[in-house]
């Protein structure tokens, strides 16, 4: 039995439906990513879960125990917040400390947890300073503190590095995964950022205007997406789309894409399928399959070798992306950093067909 369990939950604000029929299960230990684009209704479904927001309907359940009528300070749930949320007037000890002072733990044995705590997140030295006195990585440091001395069923945090700067929120991400890893806490996370989601997570649920589009691990979600939705959403740069009708020649099921008469083989993926000639499709290839003749992988079995016009290069130091046009159709290719590339050049690319995903145009889902 699943140790967190979401069933069949809605959550209707006025006559707006925020959240539609909402399954999730997740194992303890586990570290669950909330992620979609704004509005999409994740922060909703974390405060139902912490109990901040009543259900319309369905049910919540930690370790077997129905929690849907418990006050949140029974639930057994630490939230770390976007904002941080800690008390100015207080120093970082006293911040850590107060769930604990509240619960009327003794004195020493407070202390103890604090100073645990604060070796855990390597913040030991701050314990006599105020949060004004703090920069942003630290203030959530000693958010999570707070949370972590706690000790709870289970850690909620609600878009906890938005507010930091590019390098502080790598770095905070990478400290975010070492305590999961130390302490094998159950996590439910909250991000608009797939990064982070595909980074952190052991599950992945992607939503969209209150409806999961797909539930899976990191590999699934960005490997095998479930429509283009999620093709699109996950990954930066986003997956390319090719836009393509089944032929056969010769005795061989081909994909053309855009009309102009190139043709490439069929994606291993679908090669069982039954898709008959003249059916619309669209091809889905990540920038990462899309790369020079020197980058292919030797173990590929399909791929196809397509000119294109270069419109754009952005170095990244290690790679570059390039920006190319075919036959009016912008797509993003990966190639090697030391490669001779350059704005309105033709180039050949090489189309790694192995990690080619096909999707219905009309329904948006993908072929399997």
């Amino acid at each position: 039995m699943s140790f967190l369990q979401v069933k069949n939950l809605y959550k209707k604000i006025g006559s707006n439906d925020v959240l539609k029929d909402i399954n999730i299960e997740l194992e303890k230990g586990g570290f669950l990513v909330l992620v979609g684009p704004s509005g999409c209704g994740k922060s909703t479904l974390l405060n139902a879960i912490a109990g901040l927001m009543p259900l319309t309907s369905g049910e919540i359940s930690i370790d077997g125990q129905v929690i849907n009528d418990l006050h949140p300070s029974k639930r057994d749930i630490a939230m770390v917040f976007q904002s941080y949320a800690l008390y100015p007037n207080m120093t970082v000890e006293e911040n850590i400390g107060f769930a604990l002072e509240m619960r009327g733990v003794e004195k020493a044995a407070r202390a103890a947890a604090i100073r645990n705590v604060a070796k855990t997140l390597q913040i030991e030295h701050l314990l006599d300073r105020r949060p004004s006195q703090l920069s942003g990585g630290q203030r959530q440091r000693v958010a999570m503190g707070r949370a972590l001395v706690r000790q709870p069923r289970v850690f909620l945090f609600d878009e906890p590095l938005s507010n930091l700067d590019a390098k502080l929120r790598v770095e905070m991400r990478a400290e975010i995964k070492r305590l999961h890893h130390k302490t094998h806490a159950t996590i439910i996370y909250v991000t608009h950022d797939q990064i982070e989601a595909m980074t952190l997570a052991t599950k992945i649920v992607v939503l969209k205007e209150g409806v999961i589009q797909q539930v899976g691990t990191p590999a699934e979600i960005y490997n095998r997406p479930a429509n283009l939705f999620v093709a699109d959403f996950m990954g930066s740069p986003a997956m390319n789309m090719f836009k393509g009708s089944v032929v056969t020649t010769n005795g061989v099921r081909e994909i053309e894409i855009l009309d102009n008469n190139t043709r490439v083989a069929m994606p291993s993926s679908v090669a069982d399928q039954d898709l008959p000639d003249g059916k619309e499709i669209i091809l889905g290839l990540r920038p990462e399959g899309i790369t020079d003749e020197g980058l292919v992988d030797p173990t590929v079995v399909s791929m196809a070798k397509i000119e294109a016009d270069v419109t754009l290069v952005e170095p990244t130091g290690s790679d570059t992306f390039v920006i190319a046009k075919l036959d009016g159709t912008n797509f993003v290719g990966r190639v090697r950093a030391d490669v001779s590339i350059a704005p309105d050049q033709r180039f050949t690319f090489v189309f790694n067909l192995d990690k080619a995903v096909l999707f219905d145009p009309s329904s948006g889902l993908r072929l399997v």
